[in-house]
């Protein structure tokens, strides 16, 4: 996809972000800033900033939640997407779509407004695919 311009994060659901960001903490040295909620998404999350990209630790907010139905699955937790920065969502859907990917769910705002796209994982070499577009004030 020639409209990617970086990666944005690797996503990790977790059972609990405190706990999570302990351990990687811990273990790495890395510390996870404040914790926000995505009612829209049903997902409680955190990032953890590594300069050139981020890691996302999220959580459900409700037991019917995609990421809920991800623990399930995994109660352990485990990778649950990357996120690929676009100039333009629209552009970067289009060309995905016209090669055979499928958009996952409808376009939204992730926490910090920027616009948002998941893409089925079954046409992504397995792999949930988030494509995100930064707005006006948003981190770079």
């Amino acid at each position: 996809m020639s409209e990617v311009t970086g990666l944005s994060h690797v996503a990790i659901a977790v059972p609990d972000i405190a706990t999570a960001a302990t351990a990687l903490e811990r273990k790495f040295g890395i510390k996870a800033g404040p914790v926000h909620e995505n009612t829209a998404q049903g997902v409680r999350l955190a990032y953890i900033d590594l300069g050139n990209a981020r890691i996302e630790l999220i959580s459900p907010l409700s037991p019917d939640s995609p990421v809920a139905k991800f623990l399930e699955k995994n109660p352990a937790g485990g990778l649950h997407h990357v996120c690929f920065n676009v100039g333009d969502l629209d552009a970067a859907l289009a060309v995905a779509i016209g090669a055979g990917a499928r958009q996952a769910g409808k376009s939204g705002n992730n926490v910090h407004g920027d616009r948002i796209a998941f893409l089925n994982p079954r046409e992504v070499l397995g792999v949930l695919v988030e494509l995100e577009e930064k707005g006006v004030g948003s981190r770079e």
